[in-house]
């Protein structure tokens, strides 16, 4: 094992740097490992990379985007599953000086082509099939529909007439330097994410300071051991999925195990593997997974709660296992860390906010106050642009204690297994489709909300928002009750 020159200051450095040094002290150890079942998920064998080994497949790729002639600043969108690919892609963009743009998976061509052209994307990056769904034909789709995309490229086999393959990135030998950038390359932007209000889909631009403020946070209060191993079950399409598992694997410099959320027979392989890995869970499954075992044993490692719900942290189950770290999301604008204590969920704290939380010598992550209309407002190093931004989640704050109830969503909203839906511009769509179709959002335990259709003719409705490229969450409220009436 080699060592390397002197990192930067983390918050000070760029992505591609935290990759770099730890490439420079462990080459030939595990950096990305593929989940177990990938071939039930996407094509191909499970991979397993070393650091060396994901170096050189990073810089083929940066190197093919820029024989593509993108240009510096680029966007480059990225439409994958839980796997190898996927980071590789995000670090490869970065690497090659262009900012990324992760999708959510179940965007289709109604969302997808609205945010690409809005961020002037010259570029999507996909995979030929995700389960049954032919990513590779829904990336032509996009492309003809955003005029600014100027490449497809795609990873797996069979893939449609003008997609370029990718798969030859992984038996590349090139060892590409990162593009030159200027001394404040932590400031330059790196990722742009999707937020959803009221008023629709937000892009949000951050730097490699932003992200990794974030990142840094859940790394410092989870208290991730350099060289650790992450089970990182969120998918990569958000602020939260890159600053819980991606940012924290290269503060560590240790192993990232992939899992395409979710399957429990997988995450026990998983867990077995690496019993003391650190667990990057969705909050909502916590409870079940240490009902079933799987988490909260004595010679665990650590667990990370991600409630993408943060309304629901308070009432969430009492915790009895090792150390919980809990990590409350607002959209793409950011998130606060809180370690559990004495088995119940605290209070988020408020005001300044250093990590690792009260430390003398903590690195100044994220500013917390309540707004005069009584709602949450975020700003500081992880807030995009350092500006200050009303999440539109209700809270309260004590004033003896400084603590930190969040009391509901932002009005208008409603969640579904980490996806926001504009509950108003959803309930026009439907009623545009059919006079009389409506749209409602049940309370669910597990996803926060599920969406319930009502229409007299569904098949009708469902047809409609296929042909629209609707989100398949919007799809499935009216098969569901069709379904469930014909039982």
């Amino acid at each position: 094992m080699t060592s390397g020159p002197a990192a930067p200051h983390p918050v000070r450095a760029t992505l591609d740097d935290l990759f770099r040094r730890a490439l420079a002290r462990r080459p030939d150890d595990a950096a990305l490992i593929d989940p177990p079942d990938r071939a039930t998920v996407t094509d191909g064998s499970p991979r397993s990379l070393t650091y060396a080994e994901a170096d050189r497949a990073i810089s083929a790729l940066a190197e093919r985007l820029r024989e593509f002639g993108l240009s510096r600043d680029a966007v480059v969108a990225l439409q994958l599953p839980n796997t190898v690919e996927s980071v590789i892609a995000f670090l490869a963009v970065v690497r090659a000086g262009m900012i990324a743009a992760p999708l959510p998976l179940l965007w289709r061509q109604a969302d997808a082509a609205a945010a690409l052209t809005r961020v002037g994307a010259r570029a999507l990056i996909a995979c030929r099939q995700i389960g049954e769904v032919d990513y590779g034909e829904v990336a032509m789709q996009l492309a003809a529909e955003t005029f600014s995309i100027r490449f497809v490229g795609a990873f797996g086999d069979s893939l449609p007439d003008g997609v370029v393959p990718l798969d030859d990135v992984f038996a590349a030998a090139i060892d590409g330097p990162a593009r030159e950038r200027n001394a404040d390359a932590a400031d330059h932007a790196a990722v742009v994410t999707f937020d959803v209000t009221a008023d629709g889909i937000v892009p949000v631009t951050r730097s490699h300071a932003e992200l990794i403020a974030g990142g840094l946070a859940v790394h410092l209060d989870a208290r991730i051991e350099s060289d650790a191993t992450l089970i990182g079950a969120l998918a990569l399409s958000s602020f939260a999925g890159l600053a819980t598992a991606v940012v924290p694997w290269l503060l560590s410099g240790g192993t990232l195990m992939l899992h395409h959320p979710f399957s429990p027979q997988t995450f026990a392989a998983q867990r077995m593997r690496s019993p003391r890995a650190v667990a990057v869970l969705p909050g909502a499954l916590v409870p079940r997974l240490a009902d079933a075992g799987l988490i909260g044993g004595d010679n665990d490692g650590a667990v990370v709660a991600v409630w993408r719900a943060p309304e629901r942290l308070a009432a969430s189950a009492p915790w009895t296992g090792g150390a919980l770290t809990d990590v409350a999301v607002f959209g793409e604008i950011g998130l606060i860390v809180a370690q559990r204590l004495g088995g119940l969920a605290g209070a988020l704290p408020s005001g300044p906010l250093t990590s690792p939380r009260g430390a003398t010598d903590g690195i100044h992550v994220l500013d917390v106050a309540r707004s005069a209309a009584g709602t949450l407002v975020l700003s500081g190093p992880m807030a995009a642009g350092g500006e200050t931004v009303d999440t539109r989640y209700p809270c309260r704050i004590d004033r003896d204690t400084g603590l930190l109830t969040i009391d509901g969503p932002p009005p208008g909203l409603v969640s579904v297994g980490g996806y926001r839906f504009a509950l108003g511009a959803l309930q026009e769509l439907i009623g545009g489709i059919e006079d009389g179709g409506t749209l409602a959002a049940l309370p669910d335990m597990l996803a926060g909300h599920r969406l319930a259709g009502a229409g007299a003719d569904r098949n009708a409705i469902c047809d409609a928002l296929l042909a629209q490229g609707a989100n398949p969450l919007l799809v499935a409220a009216f098969r569901a009750r069709r379904h469930n009436r014909a039982a």
